[in-house]
Parts: C-alpha cells; sequence; structure tokens
C-alpha cells in the first residue's frame, strides 16, 4: 500500500509506503456508521431536564367545579393535560445517552475510515507539520499554498506553535495520533498525516 507524499504546494512529490493493515481494510459501512453515532451520543451532556406535575409551581385548588360547567373534570392545573402543567416522562439531568464499542470494533472501525480516505484520494501524507512562530497568518497561507481549504492533520507530535497557530483556523484541526477521532476523520475534506504518526496511528488501529 502507497500513499502520497504532499509537498509545500499541495502536488504529489513522491509515494511512500503505508500499512496494508491500517490502510487496506475494505469499507465497512454498518461498523463505520455505529462508530460515528456512539462516539456523538457519548459526547453528549445528559444537562436538559423538565419538570413533572408535582414540580410545577400551580395551585392545588379546584380550577373550577365538578359538575355543570361542560368541560372536563380537573383538580388542579398542573395536571399534564393542561398549558404549564407538569410533564408525564420529564427528561432527567442524569439521563445516560453513552453507547459502548468494543476495543475490537473501535480499531476495525478507525482502521476501514482510514483505508476509505485513502482510496477515495482524501488522505495523504506530509514530511512533518511545523511552524517557525505561533501566528495564525503564517499557517493559514500554508494551507492555502497547498489548496487546502478544509483539512484535519494528524501530527506525531503538536508543539505550542502549531497548536496556537491553528486553533483559531475554524477549517482546521491539528491534533495528535491519540485524539484521532471518527467524526472529525469524516468531517474533513482532507487528512494529513504526517510521516511520524503513521506508525503511532498502525500501533494504535492496525
Amino acid at each position: 500500500m502507497q500513499l502520497e507524499l504532499l509537498n509545500d504546494q499541495g502536488q504529489a512529490a513522491s509515494k511512500v509506503d503505508a500499512p496494508e493493515t491500517l490502510f487496506g481494510r475494505d469499507y465497512n459501512e454498518a461498523l463505520i456508521h455505529q462508530l460515528v453515532v456512539a462516539y456523538q451520543a457519548n459526547a453528549r451532556q445528559g444537562t436538559r431536564a423538565q419538570k413533572d406535575r408535582e414540580q410545577v409551581k400551580h395551585s392545588t385548588r379546584k380550577p373550577f367545579r365538578q359538575k355543570g360547567t361542560g368541560n372536563a373534570r380537573a383538580g388542579m392545573t398542573s395536571s399534564p393535560l393542561w398549558r404549564g402543567g407538569g410533564r408525564i416522562f420529564p427528561n432527567s439531568p442524569d439521563e445516560n445517552f453513552s453507547q459502548k464499542i468494543n476495543k475490537k470494533m473501535y480499531r476495525a472501525g478507525m482502521a476501514s475510515i482510514f483505508s476509505q480516505l485513502a482510496r477515495d484520494g482524501r488522505l495523504a501524507v506530509v514530511e512533518s507539520m511545523k511552524v517557525d512562530s505561533p501566528k495564525t497568518k503564517q499557517l493559514a497561507q500554508k494551507f492555502k499554498d497547498m489548496k487546502l481549504d478544509s483539512v484535519l492533520v494528524i501530527a506525531d507530535e503538536v508543539d505550542e506553535n502549531l497548536y496556537l497557530a491553528s486553533r483559531n483556523l475554524g477549517h482546521v484541526l491539528v491534533i495528535e495520533p491519540r485524539y484521532a477521532d471518527p467524526v472529525s476523520l469524516v468531517h474533513y475534506k482532507k487528512v494529513l498525516v504526517t510521516k511520524g504518526a503513521i506508525d503511532k496511528l498502525k500501533e494504535m488501529f492496525a
């Protein structure tokens, strides 16, 4: 398996060998879908809350007499049938949205994503990704010269300059291999992997 090695102008300068176990997997759409859904579900926070009929502040006085009005019988305005009343099955702050994905499935799914990105031409290799100073303008110009407008960079090491230069670019994400996730891999149009990061990714997901 070989991947394109890009130069500073975003052109394929040569080819580099890549492990088949990471970049030569078959495309498993069902597994990738499960991976993405589980990752997004596990990122959810159970912070939403609603009140039931015991928690809403309403008078316990009977709103009108039992018979003779032509209306349905009502005991109090906190009933879920009334506007402003409590919810029947309210959402709780401790609601758990997490989904379990075992390690074998996660590794296989990530390898399947990397393989499909390589086949689609959305993944390439660069020698390194470094900047001389923590200037966003400098890094933005670098990606502009490479004709990249939406890019995920997986670098073997993210120093302070690279982190500070990239954090204000909304279309750029620079991470280390251990922070690679399925949602980011699918989201960005182009994925750049440094040579040093390939071995780490192989160790993690192959």
